[in-house]
């Protein structure tokens, strides 16, 4: 499984084409596929960054990022 780092993972911001991706409790989670991935965020959280700090303050639970599919490994 590939690893990333924050500047790996900033790489995929959503914008462009480009896929969009998260981090979350040591995982990256593919997001790609929701309307939001091609304006660079969802909800005035960017694309390609650990949302681990963030979840909080989101409407929904985490259950919901577990929906999407794993691409890689974490190392901030």
């Amino acid at each position: 499984m590939k690893v990333f780092d924050k500047d790996e993972l900033a790489r995929y911001d959503g914008k462009e084409g480009r896929p969009a991706y998260i981090a979350y409790l040591g995982k990256v989670y593919d997001f790609s596929n929701i309307h939001e991935a091609e304006h660079g965020d969802h909800y005035g959280h960017p694309f390609g960054i650990d949302l681990t700090d963030d979840i909080d303050d989101a409407p929904h639970d985490d259950n919901l990022v577990f929906m999407f599919p794993v691409v890689g490994i974490y190392k901030g």
